[in-house]
């Protein structure tokens, strides 16, 4: 199956560690001496840290008050060495970035075609917490192709919905579970974020509602979104998001702890 998967662009605060991304898959062959890897990532840090372009996501307000100068650049190789610059210890909100990796979670546990028979691969053509789009697609599941995905936020929460448990606290173990064998630590939620979060989130409760109208989600959506909203205010930092993307990089193994976290037929 060719697939794409539409993917939101990420919070300023967090987008420096997906440089690290471009390093990690370059081919064998290009395979760089450790001190050419740190003079890469000093040279990007040194050009970048006084740039003062964008701003914080401002709709959930907890999101507004984090620093933005905050920046870090974090690079993790295939042999487990982290190569870093600036900032590597402050956490912040893994909001968006946390649905690639409960999505991986979902495929890891239900089968590589879990989240395109359920929800799709396809993008909606709208902002990632549109209503509209929810109205604008093939609603129904089972009425032809779902054309959703589960890097926005209607999809999202559905992906969430599919991890298995009987009690919340079960999901929840599932999901920052994964999100922890992804980073090589433990993980914890930002509670002020999560309050925050939690107290503004009335569209994705009502996101949560249509999902289930239509199928996407196949019961207590309140659950759900409340797992998704505690899920997008995990903290992370750069180390642990390049740490994170290098798992996925590799085949579903984390170079830094040895763990094979996700079938590499499944990555």
């Amino acid at each position: 199956m060719n697939t794409r998967i539409a993917i939101p662009r990420p919070p300023m605060t967090v987008v420096a560690a997906a440089i690290a991304v471009v390093l990690l898959l370059a081919p064998p062959a290009f395979a760089q001496a450790p001190a050419d890897i740190q003079k890469a990532v000093d040279a990007a840090y040194a050009r970048f840290k006084d740039l003062k372009e964008g701003k914080n996501a401002d709709y959930i307000p907890a999101l507004a008050k984090v620093d933005p100068n905050l920046f870090g650049i974090a690079v993790v190789t295939a042999d487990g060495r982290i190569y870093s610059a600036g900032d590597l210890k402050t956490e912040v909100a893994s909001q968006s970035i946390s649905k690639v990796f409960t999505a991986a979670q979902v495929i890891q546990e239900h089968g590589l075609d879990s989240i395109a028979n359920q929800i799709g691969v396809d993008a909606t053509g709208a902002r990632f917490n549109s209503i509209i789009a929810i109205e604008g697609v093939k609603t129904v599941v089972g009425a032809g192709a779902p054309e959703m995905n589960p890097l926005v936020n209607p999809g999202a929460i559905s992906a969430t919905s599919m991890v298995t448990g009987t009690t919340a606290e079960a999901v929840w173990s599932k999901i920052i579970g994964a999100h922890n064998d992804f980073a090589g630590r433990q993980l914890s939620v930002l509670q002020d974020v999560y309050t925050s979060e939690s107290d503004t989130n009335q569209r994705n409760q009502a996101i949560g509602a249509l999902m289930l109208a239509y199928g996407y989600i196949t019961s207590n959506w309140q659950r759900a979104v409340d797992l998704y909203t505690r899920q997008c205010s995990i903290g992370v930092n750069a180390k642990d998001l390049a740490t994170m993307a290098a798992t996925l990089a590799f085949g579903g193994r984390n170079p830094v702890t040895g763990k094979q976290v996700m079938d590499a037929e499944k990555v």
